[in-house]
């Protein structure tokens, strides 16, 4: 499943912008403030309003003054178009939040097909307002898709989202993909501090946020995925000179603590004595050769800690977790990053009269033409070429 295109109106900065044709790997660069984070935000807003509702994901944020764009008039519009897969019709998820009497509603729900039976008449599977509406069971997809059943809704809390209730459902697959896609989005706020230091022994089968598991997810992958194990130590011997092997050793009382073997000591190193740079690359391989991949990951500024030679192969393990079905948002203010990244894989934000504006790097003619004459977009960026992204 992956997202093709996500639109955002009165969102913080975002008063109107759109982006389109997402890859599997999409990359975001722009000055501090930009809205790179932002978007990111508006990712996990979807999810914490599907875990609990849409009023406590206003509420995190600090009220609905606080997230709707300065000056607006209208409600914040978040719409994600998305596809189940390559063969399967393009789906338009749209959610409408305003602010009646205080406190933040959900005015708008809505999940359709972007294609039914009648070109011009797409299926609209879920359709609400307020917490009352309709939802219409599918069988079929593309053109033999055909509306089974049309059934009345009402939600017991109209601040709640009707494709979480609606996703328990094997009728209504739609709502369920997209529910699992949100509530499976990670966001990797990597700390090296916390991979440092032991972890009491116990299971973990996901590198956690902060990464602070990541002893206990190496040991996990070596005891019952022994083949992604070594995949991740193949990948550490050819990205970091001198690593020839790392494991997850438990110690006397009872925690577990990362060794890592540089093939020119006797001894191996543990997590603490080694650099950043090694740590970092190893949480990353850890996270992007999980067994049970998120379907959609965030990296905020991965160059931070890294041997800049480095970065561009980080690149590539980003973009072969797009191959395998994952898809990654990354944000960078690297043109050594970069270097590795596609032109079409680079969006660009710039921040025009208060608010987020957004490019596809590959709709500019200009380093459309510089690229294909060989130009890496890193190359492009430190020449000022992204205007507006690297400001005096």
């Amino acid at each position: 499943m992956q997202i093709e295109s996500i639109e955002l109106k009165n969102y913080r900065l975002f008063r109107n912008a759109t982006f389109t044709a997402l890859p599997a790997m999409a990359t975001l660069v722009g000055a501090n403030g930009s809205g790179k984070s932002t978007l990111f935000d508006v990712l996990s807003f979807l999810k914490d309003a599907l875990t609990h509702n849409v009023a406590h994901a206003v509420a995190r944020r600090g009220g609905f003054r606080e997230l709707v764009s300065r000056g607006a008039s209208e409600p914040i519009e978040i719409t994600v178009e998305f596809r189940q897969h390559h063969r399967a019709p393009h789906a338009v998820y749209q959610i409408t939040i305003a602010n009646e009497n205080g406190r933040p509603i959900t005015q708008f729900e809505g999940l359709g097909l972007t294609s039914g039976p009648q070109a011009d008449d797409p299926p609209r599977l879920v359709t609400m307002a307020q917490g009352k509406g309709t939802a219409v069971v599918i069988k079929g997809l593309g053109e033999t898709a055909r509306s089974v059943e049309t059934r009345k809704v009402k939600l017991k809390d109209p601040s709640s989202l009707a494709i979480k209730g609606l996703g328990q459902f094997d009728e209504f697959r739609v709502a369920a993909e997209l529910s699992e896609l949100l509530e499976s989005w990670h966001v990797s706020d990597f700390h090296i501090g916390d991979a440092r230091s032991s972890a009491d022994t116990g299971h973990a089968e996901h590198l956690s946020v902060r990464g602070d598991n990541v002893a206990q997810v190496a040991h996990y992958l070596y005891e019952h995925h022994p083949k992604r194990f070594h995949r991740i130590l193949e990948v550490m011997r050819a990205r970091v000179p001198g690593v020839t092997s790392v494991e997850a050793k438990p110690t006397v009382d009872g925690r577990l603590v990362l060794r890592f073997q540089d093939g020119n000591f006797e001894d191996p190193f543990i997590a603490r004595y080694v650099s950043d740079g090694t740590i970092k690359m190893f949480a990353y391989l850890v996270l992007l050769h999980d067994p049970k991949p998120h379907p959609l990951l965030a990296v905020e500024e991965p160059e931070n800690q890294l041997y800049p030679a480095l970065l561009r192969e980080l690149a590539e393990e980003f973009r072969d977790y797009g191959r395998r079905g994952g898809q990654v948002f990354v944000s960078t203010h690297s043109p050594e990053f970069l270097n590795g990244v596609k032109l079409d894989e680079v969006y660009w934000l710039v921040k025009k009269d208060g608010f987020a504006t957004v490019q596809r790097a590959s709709d500019s003619k200009l380093l459309r033409d510089l690229y294909d004459e060989g130009d890496p977009p890193g190359t492009l960026w430190k020449q000022r070429l992204f205007e507006g992204a690297d400001p005096e």
